[in-house]
């Protein structure tokens, strides 16, 4: 590696020397900084880890979604909370984490028609920060491009650890650094639009960024929540011995996506009753990759479908495939029994492919059994207002 700059090798032994750990996700650009960072004595007190997500399919498998633009603010911020939560789980106990996100379009061996720009955001417990740099197209090869992202990637950590002189960027005089400072906006409606692939919902209203793992899940439409729900959350949360918390998913695999004043409903019902996850994920392996090592509750009927290669386009590879991904993911499923067709059905009678059981566990009838229905619920009151306390 040629001889460091002594303004960068400056800055980062500052980085090193402040208390705070990280960890980086670069796309498309920025990772020449990550060089710089490991080339300087004192990298282990301050890198956390570090993920390049590069190609389109790494990037939505890190972030749990596939994002309208892969360059723009919103989606650098979304990187940089996935890295937040990496690096709060790796951190030092009492060590400020923070979460340092680059995505970028440079110079490619073909013409590119957008222009040549990078994002960075930087997450941490105080908050969001957001750059963006628009670079003059032509004005440098790849070489150059990558330095100045990179420089400004180190600049942005350096902010981070409150080292306020940082670097020059070596920006033309037709080039600035956008930096804002990103407020608390409506984290709900950012999942409608699926900027955000999920947030959590607490029992006092409080909505976050900070996903769980480890945890157990009961997905539902909760259209009503009833006692059913709450009864089931808290004997899996018994049998797991794992907090529960509830998913709505604002896409489903059999029905158009859910409206926002739906989805606001829906929410009031769970304030002072349970935790909640707003998702946009319709798919269990989609559940499983943005809530790792945790146990999904599912009745007989979604049992079935789990294993139904009509669901995965007729192909049994595809739902064995994805069966695979979510056991690698550490995750399982316990299964309750329900009312299907006149009779009480349990895990017993779903067809679970060989080699799969261990993936399915039953909750014993004696343990729980609710045939309420919410279809019914739906039926038998006008609407939401007249609906029985649960």
């Amino acid at each position: 590696m040629a001889r460091l700059d002594s303004q960068i090798v400056s800055v980062i032994h500052r980085i090193h020397d402040c208390s705070v750990q990280a960890a980086l996700a670069i796309s498309g650009g920025g990772s020449q900084a990550l060089a710089w960072l490991l080339a300087v004595p004192g990298a282990t007190r301050t890198v956390l880890e570090v993920t390049l997500p590069y190609s389109y399919a790494a990037f939505d498998r890190f972030v749990g979604f596939q994002p309208a633009q892969y360059v723009s603010p919103e989606t650098a911020i979304v990187l940089a909370t996935t890295a937040y939560r990496r690096a709060r789980l790796l951190a030092a106990e009492g060590t400020p984490a923070i979460g340092l996100a680059c995505t970028a379009a440079l110079i490619t061996d073909r013409p590119r028609r957008g222009r040549h720009r990078c994002e960075v955001a930087v997450r941490s417990e105080a908050g969001t920060m957001s750059y963006t740099l628009v670079l003059e197209k032509g004005a440098r090869d790849r070489a150059g491009e990558e330095e100045v992202v990179s420089r400004l990637v180190l600049h942005a950590l350096a902010q981070a650890c409150g080292i306020e002189n940082g670097l020059d960027l070596g920006l033309l005089e037709t080039e600035q650094v956008e930096v804002r400072q990103v407020g608390d906006p409506d984290l709900i409606l950012r999942v409608l639009r699926g900027d955000l692939p999920a947030i959590q919902i607490g029992l006092d209203r409080t909505v976050s960024l900070e996903l769980p793992r480890d945890v157990v899940i009961l997905p539902g439409a909760f259209n009503p929540l009833h006692g059913g729900h709450l009864q089931l959350a808290h004997v899996a949360s018994q049998i797991a011995g794992r907090e529960a918390f509830y998913e709505l998913s604002v896409h489903n695999v059999d029905k158009p996506p859910l409206l926002e004043a739906d989805v606001r409903q829906r929410l009031e019902q769970f304030y002072g009753r349970g935790n909640l996850l707003l998702t946009t994920a319709p798919l269990f392996e989609q559940k499983a990759r943005l809530f790792p090592d945790s146990v999904f509750v599912v009745g007989f009927d979604t049992a079935s479908r789990l294993v139904n290669p009509h669901y995965y386009g007729e192909s049994r590879e595809a739902m064995l495939a994805s069966l695979q991904v979510i056991r690698g993911l550490g995750s399982s499923f316990l299964v309750a029994g329900r009312l299907n067709e006149g009779r009480f059905r349990t895990l017993a009678e779903v067809p679970v492919p060989p080699g799969f059981e261990d993936l399915f566990t039953p909750i014993s009838p004696e343990i729980f059994r609710s045939d309420i229905s919410s279809t019914e619920l739906r039926s038998r009151f006008a609407g939401p207002a007249d609906w029985p306390a649960t």
